[in-house]
């Protein structure tokens, strides 16, 4: 029916009558003929409907203004806390330095997390015990990017920390992560156990529809399991999302896996965000004996 009124007043189809016509908004217009010229105020009159009504065809076609507005929003307003920065840290180290590394940053990395002259957590540091071996990863929480950069110019003004570490490492990455408002990181902890961390590659342009059925589904999961943390990516490789949980092993891992798909609602989740993944993989932790989160 609005459609049909739309094209009526575009003159497509023939009218019913000429003295009065309306528009499905409720407002009523009438146009008289008082002589073959029509005056300004009667020429506002025409031309208000037909502005209400290319607005609707508009909305009809394109999408709404609210909606269109809301499109302009970036993802970091839409979908993190915006408080914090996150870097996740990932270095890849040759074998025969494992213990020379691990003595290195269990003396360094505490010492910039106690600086207060800087504005940094250390969340944890973790090996990987099944995945990528001889991988470590880190995870910082700054206060904003200024956090960052205050920590990494401490960073780089220590010589010897740099000096010493560069021979052991095969690569090295990071990604500037933030955290989803849905789910926020877990301050410092003494869980035990092992914790597992699943990188899932986006498909372009999908992580709104991933944020929103992801929200759901993490009140499915975490009636079994401790959910540790989860960030999306905005430097480094983009469309990346992490997640990381904390089981007690192995065992209880799989046991908490197969009781979310008794909720409802789990499975949902599952089937709307695996069409969205391009690829992923998961590496099962261990914390390291200095990390805040073990």
């Amino acid at each position: 029916m609005v459609i049909r009124q739309v094209v009526r007043l575009y003159g497509l189809v023939p009218r019913a009558h000429n003295n009065l016509f309306n528009v499905s908004l409720g407002v009523q217009y009438s146009i008289k003929r008082k002589s073959s010229t029509i005056s300004a105020e009667q020429t506002n009159k025409v031309d208000k409907p037909k502005s209400r009504a290319s607005s609707l065809v508009q909305s009809i076609f394109h999408g709404s203004p609210a909606a269109k507005e809301e499109e302009k929003q970036t993802h970091s307003k839409l979908l993190a806390r915006g408080k914090y920065v996150h870097e996740l840290q990932k270095h890849k180290i040759k074998p025969e330095y494992h213990d020379d590394y691990i003595k290195l940053v269990s003396e360094h990395y505490p010492r910039i997390a106690n600086n207060q002259e800087i504005f940094v957590h250390l969340c944890g540091s973790w090996q990987t015990e099944i995945g990528e071996l001889d991988t470590f990863f880190h995870i910082w929480e700054y206060k904003g990017y200024s956090g960052y950069h205050n920590t990494q110019n401490r960073i780089n003004n220590d010589a010897r920390f740099l000096k010493e570490i560069k021979p052991m490492l095969i690569q090295r990455t990071n990604q500037i992560c933030l955290e989803f408002a849905f789910w926020q990181t877990s301050p410092p902890n003494v869980f035990g156990g092992i914790y597992e961390l699943r990188t899932y590659e986006l498909k372009p342009g999908n992580l709104l529809q991933w944020e929103s059925y992801w929200n759901r589904g993490l009140e499915c999961r975490r009636q079994f399991c401790e959910p540790v943390g989860a960030w999306f990516s905005q430097l480094g490789a983009l469309n990346y999302v992490h997640h990381m949980w904390q089981y007690p092993d192995l065992e209880k891992r799989k046991v908490t896996r197969e009781q979310a798909w008794q909720v409802d609602g789990w499975a949902e989740t599952v089937y709307q965000t695996v069409r969205l993944v391009r690829k992923m993989e998961t590496n099962i932790l261990q914390p390291l004996d200095f990390s805040p989160l073990r």
